[in-house]
């Protein structure tokens, strides 16, 4: 009997292990797949994608309905800023993902009464601009995505030029 205790201590172990190592770093791995299935434009500039098609799928189960725009983020080289422009008369919202695919923010068109607004993400002692409404992302990467909600895909061409409007680039000068 005790011959079978040794092999099932060490198999335990090593079922331990892995389900420390798999909760561990499995999020980062899927976030990096996202930064490149999103990253159309390169990092830390705004993408305004197509539509989600049931050959084109750029996010796990997109909506038919939504208009995605995203900004895969390094603050690597500084904070960012990001511009939101709410499209009249329809749900948005920003929501900002890190490294470990936690949220970390989110504004919809309501709270934002449907004006425009812009968010400084920074990493904790970067230097932001002042009175600015500072983000502190406890990781470098991650991506900020923004959602339009559509009443007909259709209507897509008609509010592009809105949607657009919202971007996200490094912080290059602090007023």
């Amino acid at each position: 009997m005790r011959n079978w205790l040794g092999p099932l201590a060490l198999g335990l172990v090593l079922a331990a292990a892995t389900a420390w190592a798999a909760i561990a770093y499995i999020p980062y791995g899927l976030m990096n797949v996202a930064i490149d299935r999103l990253g159309q434009g390169g990092v830390n500039t705004m993408s305004h994608g197509n539509l989600a098609t049931p050959a084109r799928q750029p996010v796990v189960r997109p909506s038919p309905d939504l208009a995605y725009s995203s900004c895969p983020y390094d603050l690597a080289a500084g904070p960012l800023a990001i511009d939101v422009t709410p499209v009249p008369g329809r749900y948005s919202s920003l929501s900002i993902f890190d490294a470990a695919t936690d949220v970390i923010f989110v504004r919809n068109d309501v709270e934002a009464a449907g004006k425009p607004f812009r968010i400084i993400l920074a990493r904790e002692g970067q230097a932001v601009p002042a009175g600015a409404q500072i983000v502190r992302a406890n990781h470098d990467r991650g991506i900020a995505l923004i959602r339009l909600l559509l009443k007909d895909p259709a209507e897509i061409g008609k509010l592009d030029t809105v949607r657009r409007q919202s971007s996200c680039a490094t912080v290059t000068k602090l007023k």
